[in-house]
């Protein structure tokens, strides 16, 4: 078992510590699933990690623009689409609210013609998301998964969701993928090892990475990401409408190594205290545009996120706002270069589209 103190700290690492015993090493996507929404001691489910007093901050907690710019995208979208009536405003992964909030504001032409619907396994977080959206006038709808939404044409935005799901990891060792394992070592203490054999799990790997990497290369692909992907490009498919995915990662497949946790705003040790600090990994955006079409949607980008958000318009809606507030001026300026410095979120962000076959090409994936 692990130490004592460790044990009497942290139940959830005595339950991994059992499981790991009981029935030998485990994924990597396994540990991240228990880590992250354990039904008691998940980091999603025990804990409110955004904002500034939180773990991290995302894009919508740095200004209103950001979910404004978001709800006027789709609010175009839907005019695009011939403005149906019945359409599924959804964001899954919805923080704290705020980019709901936001972007509904901006969506008014579409008040009478759409439901707002939120996907969230924590009923901590629903609770903040309900004060957060209290006095709405919109019909807004809670669910635990995205296959809860009613059917409908839909326009759903992914913000930082794609890279909090979990990840499969593989080791290239003479010529073949193992797979990495979470096991503990002769200390208790919680480690990385190898599988003993070869994965036939490495098949879920692109196929140009599989066969391209050298020995020693790691690589990852998420089997919850590729799902949800197919599953909300089906939807925009058969029923109408579109989808953005805004997160970190890369716009091509490639070997690397991009498990991380962070607590308080800084990095943390991936296996240490399971269930107080974020996991995540970076999006692979070429995965998940590639599950997208063979589904039968169409995509559009992936492009950085200063690109999208100053083709729709940031810098003229920053410029409103600081004449109607000029004592706020450096707060608008500030939030501009966060969203959109290429040291900051601006190219370490990309947005993906993935859209209705019949729509056209949409705001801020071109000039």
């Amino acid at each position: 078992m692990l130490p004592e103190a460790a044990l009497a700290e942290d139940s959830l690492a005595r339950s991994l510590a059992r499981r790991i015993h009981a029935f030998g090493p485990i994924t990597i996507e396994q540990y991240m699933r228990e880590v992250l929404t354990h039904p008691r001691h998940g980091y999603y489910v025990a804990r409110q990690p955004f904002g500034a007093h939180g773990d991290f901050i995302t894009a919508p907690e740095v200004s209103q623009m950001f979910g404004e710019l978001i709800g006027a995208w789709m609010t175009h979208t839907w005019q695009a689409m011939g403005s149906p009536q019945g359409v599924r405003i959804v964001e899954v992964g919805p923080g704290r609210g705020t980019l709901m909030r936001d972007l509904l504001r901006a969506a008014g032409p579409m008040r009478a013609a759409a439901q707002a619907h939120l996907v969230e396994v924590s009923e901590s977080l629903r609770g903040t998301q309900r004060e957060t959206l209290a006095g709405s006038a919109w019909d807004i709808h809670w669910h635990r998964s995205f296959d809860e939404v009613p059917e409908g044409p839909v326009l759903l935005i992914a913000n930082e969701l794609f890279d909090a799901l979990p990840i499969r990891q593989f080791e290239r060792t003479a010529g073949r993928w193992h797979e990495r394992l979470v096991d503990t070592d002769e200390h208790e203490r919680f480690r990385f090892v190898r599988s003993p054999q070869p994965s036939p799990a490495a098949a879920l790997l692109p196929q140009e990475v599989r066969v391209g990497a050298p020995d020693g290369a790691v690589a990852e692909v998420s089997p919850d990401a590729i799902a949800l992907a197919t599953r909300i490009a089906r939807r925009v498919a058969q029923h109408g409408g579109a989808a953005l995915a805004i997160d970190y990662g890369a716009m091509q497949p490639g070997a690397r190594d991009t498990l991380q946790a962070v607590s308080e705003h800084r990095r943390h040790d991936v296996l240490t205290a399971p269930g107080s600090a974020d996991l995540t990994a970076h999006a692979d955006f070429a995965v998940l545009a590639r599950a997208a079409q063979q589904a039968g949607a169409h995509t559009q980008g992936p492009v950085f996120q200063r690109d999208f958000l100053l083709r729709l318009g940031l810098a003229q809606r920053a410029a409103a706002l600081t004449r109607v507030n000029p004592a706020r001026q450096d707060e608008i300026a500030s939030a501009v270069q966060r969203l959109t410095g290429d040291a900051e979120m601006g190219t370490h962000f990309k947005v993906l589209g993935i859209t209705h076959p019949a729509l056209p090409a949409l705001p801020g994936f071109g000039a």
